[in-house]
């Protein structure tokens, strides 16, 4: 029986993102090896899009892949279906329908291709390469613009039948709250956690409070960030922004933990860059709504990924997966 050198493996993960698609040669270890991206909005046609990505990686596997083998290549993209290998009517994507991309990637790079949401790959990714290593129930949420999930069980990604399931920022946290700006639902938890959400809450509670540190600034100008920046200040309404936002974020965790009872919720992106103003209370209303049977059990965890890096990591981490673990058949 021969040995398997796993350090002279190599896989390709990409991230596509409505604006931008980066890249990376990865090994084992989680060392992206070769990186690079381009412009995804460039590109009206995806077959143009999947050209230049060859055109632009193909050199960098020759290079890297002298003394190493090439695994496959691992996608992360919105509206991403792991079952099928396909994109399906991306709203932030120029390319609209059922796309069948991993057939087209494998097909121009000769080799096996898995696609997944984001979220679903920064999950796998965090399992093999960060905070989540080891465990085998959990949950990941990513803050950022949006608010995405991935959920384990049992050490598995669940996907449910369409390839779909794990859509937590879409959950209604506040029925007949506030309307989401792309979906329309109202009272959804990425309307009020997201780096957006936090926006918008502030915007509507500077309004009553004229001294606030965020009268400071035009209103087009308030970001998360700028709240952030009063908060450290020791605005009180900048704090409060981050109170109500932790408070319904903590809400819905705790629905999301009698859910699956995971061992930890893994926290991601540049909205948790708040840290406490935001951990405290999201770890309080999350502990207050608890059965008591679940009080005390699951951490909060940051993530312990390099934000400018995750993204590749996890997409990469799909390739790895193939090893142990093959994607269920559906019907199409």
């Amino acid at each position: 029986m021969s040995l398997l050198n796993l350090s002279k493996q190599v896989a390709l993960g990409i991230d596509i993102g409505g604006t931008n698609t980066k890249f990376g040669l990865v090994n084992h270890r989680g060392e992206i090896l070769e990186r690079g991206r381009l412009k995804t909005e460039d590109f009206e046609k995806v077959e143009d899009f999947i050209n230049e990505l060859y055109k632009e990686i193909k050199p960098l596997i020759d290079k890297c892949c002298k003394d190493r083998e090439f695994e496959g290549i691992g996608i992360g993209a919105p509206n991403a279906n792991y079952y099928k290998g396909t994109i399906e009517d991306a709203p932030n994507l120029r390319w609209k329908g059922v796309i069948p991309f991993a057939e087209m990637m494998s097909k121009k790079f000769g080799a096996n291709c898995k696609i997944t949401n984001d979220a679903n790959a920064a999950a796998l990714g965090e399992m093999l390469y960060g905070a989540a290593r080891g465990m085998k129930d959990f949950i990941m949420m990513t803050l950022g613009t949006g608010v995405g999930s991935g959920i384990v069980c049992g050490g598995n990604l669940i996907y449910g039948h369409d390839g779909f399931a794990g859509e937590l920022g879409h959950t209604i946290v506040k029925p007949g709250g506030r309307k989401h700006w792309s979906t329309g639902s109202e009272g959804s938890l990425e309307a009020y956690a997201s780096a957006t959400g936090i926006a918008i809450t502030a915007k509507k509670m500077r309004v009553e409070f004229p001294n606030s540190l965020l009268n400071n600034y035009p209103e087009d100008e308030i970001n998360s960030k700028i709240v952030f920046e009063c908060a450290k200040k020791g605005d009180a309404i900048a704090i409060e922004v981050f109170r109500y936002t932790g408070q319904k974020l903590g809400e819905a965790l705790a629905n999301f933990v009698m859910f699956s009872s995971p061992e930890a919720i893994l926290l991601f992106g540049g909205v948790i860059k708040a840290g406490d103003f935001i951990l405290k209370p999201t770890k309080l209303h999350m502990e207050r709504n608890l059965l008591p049977i679940f009080r005390n059990k699951v951490k909060l965890v940051f993530s312990e990924l390099d934000e400018a890096d995750a993204a590749i990591l996890g997409a990469s981490a799909l390739v790895w997966e193939n090893n142990y673990t093959q994607p269920p058949q559906i019907n199409s």
